[in-house]
């Protein structure tokens, strides 16, 4: 006999209090304002990863016309903007919606039950006393983001315990760190070093570094353009703001998307193109050793550089790029393979992220730990066999929040037509996965997705069972397609979920 949903703390529980745990809240006020929602937040305020990371010159490195929320126009100046700014139209956002007093921040998810004769999660928050507490939810949401908060990638250096000056990561900057007047080698070549690296040397009150050296090992492909976006900018002045952020928007979608289509299909031409630009904008100091990769461009997310910022702190002899293999630590800095010594008083490790899916969270289903690696992708936010489950894994190729927007949406339109049918489980049903063809969609070579694909769930070649990279056919399929599309499986309390006849399912739509 089917058993009966037990009640719940609230409809859905949101992991996270960053950009996709605040859009999904935004979204279930907008389209599905009967279900009630709470947000955990292991930190102490909201923001996720503008919060964590405090390094010099923190900005975004997507315009904020698509970083930005779909529902909530960016009104700034500059559209590469800095953490601040980014934090200030994130605490607006909840702060005008009623979304604040929602959040349990100081609460880390450490466990997530599903119980399928009952219909809900039961989930295992930790304060920072350690001290334990249960919440029930009908619907789990992770906004959790894609990488480790507890520690980043350790690339493990040889005798970096003989070195006499501080090491510091991205991910960990200290408060007020004092660096006027000092040498600083920043290891990595990826949009936090070439954040880092102007961002040290361009103050102008002498509390600026001596000189910043970006070393790398392999050289990065740099995408350079304006802070400023004139067209946004003059469209705000003629257009009510809502408009105007719309045809931005647009504009910049397409525009992402053409650029790297266009390095897919014609690689050679995007190369001429941005080796011309880096030219123009170093002069003489250009180096072809230090600014040509061994890959194309988009084979690595490509790195944003606003106002050539990084190139101007390199043309004032602020910072210099030595290309180069570290042969181990000493004492005053770094010996290179090469046979030359950099002398250094601080040395920032920018050696990427260490990724973690589902925020580390144990999950069980029925009493059976989830083996992420072992389910695929259902419509690139929900996986197979794991029911009323959902989660966030942004774009490698545009903005996250694009992801993060339609996913919202997606999972609000299967909310209502739960709500609608008088059912309370649904679950991406896959019987067989031998039936499916592996594709790996993560065709990235950067290093931090290389090193995690052993615990990244599966994507088959099509659809739904993909984690797909293309934000314009996404959105089309996300927010129009059939939510009972003959996978999604409908059940209520103490049933199997089993796969219905598509037109069953499309007529109980």
């Amino acid at each position: 006999m089917a058993g009966t949903a037990s009640p719940v703390d609230q409809d859905v529980l949101i992991v996270g209090a960053g950009i996709s745990g605040i859009g999904m809240a935004v979204h279930l006020q907008m389209y599905s304002p009967g279900r009630s929602f709470g947000l955990a937040e292991r930190r102490s305020d909201l923001g996720g990863t503008w919060d964590l990371f405090r390094y010099p010159g923190i900005r975004s490195d997507s315009d904020m016309h698509t970083l930005g929320f779909v529902f909530e126009p960016w009104k700034h100046e500059k559209s590469i903007a800095d953490g601040p700014a980014i934090l200030e139209y994130l605490n607006r956002i909840v702060d005008e919606r009623g979304i604040r007093e929602k959040i349990r921040f100081n609460s880390k998810v450490v466990g997530a039950d599903w119980d399928s004769t009952s219909a809900r999660w039961t989930v295992t928050m930790e304060d920072d006393n350690g001290t334990r507490s249960t919440t029930t939810a009908r619907w789990l949401y992770l906004g959790s983001g894609y990488y480790d908060y507890d520690e980043p990638f350790d690339a493990q250096f040889t005798g970096r315990e003989d070195f006499q000056g501080q090491i510091i990561h991205p991910q960990f900057w200290p408060k007020d760190l004092d660096y006027a007047g000092k040498k600083v080698v920043v290891i990595g070549s990826g949009a936090t070093a070439v954040t880092i690296v102007p961002s040290m040397t361009e103050k102008g009150d002498g509390k600026g570094a001596a000189h910043v050296t970006m070393l790398q090992r392999t050289p990065t492909w740099y995408a350079i353009r304006p802070a400023k976006d004139a067209f946004a900018n003059f469209l705000r002045k003629i257009l009510p703001s809502e408009l105007a952020y719309k045809i931005t928007r647009f504009k910049n979608v397409k525009m992402q998307d053409i650029v790297f289509q266009k390095a897919r299909d014609k690689p050679e031409k995007v190369r001429d193109f941005l080796t011309k630009q880096l030219k123009k904008n170093l002069g003489d100091r250009y180096d072809a050793e230090s600014f040509t990769p061994p890959y194309n461009p988009w084979e690595q997310r490509l790195c944003l550089v606003p106002d050539a910022d990084f190139f101007e702190a390199m043309k004032a002899d602020k910072a210099s790029v030595v290309t180069d293999h570290i042969e181990r630590f000493d004492a005053t800095g770094i010996q290179l393979k090469s046979g030359k010594h950099l002398d250094a008083d601080i040395i920032v490790t920018a050696t990427g992220l260490k990724l973690a899916v589902a925020g580390k969270i144990p999950v069980r289903v029925d009493g059976e730990t989830v083996d992420w690696s072992q389910h695929f992708y259902y419509k690139a936010c929900m996986f197979s066999n794991v029911p009323n489950f959902s989660a966030v894994f942004g774009y490698l190729n545009a903005s996250w929040t694009l992801r993060a927007d339609i996913v919202a949406e997606y999972v609000c339109r299967v909310l209502n037509h739960m709500q609608q049918t008088g059912t309370t489980i649904a679950t991406p049903a896959l019987a067989d996965p031998a039936s499916l063809t592996e594709e790996n969609i993560f065709d990235f070579s950067s290093g931090y997705i290389q090193r995690s694909l052993h615990i990244m769930p599966k994507n088959a070649d099509q659809l739904p069972w993909r984690l797909n990279q293309n934000y314009l056919k996404d959105r089309v399929d996300m927010k129009t397609g059939a939510i009972a599309d003959g996978v999604l499986t409908f059940t209520n309390a103490g049933t199997a979920a089993k796969a219905a006849p598509v037109a069953e399912l499309e007529a109980a739509e």
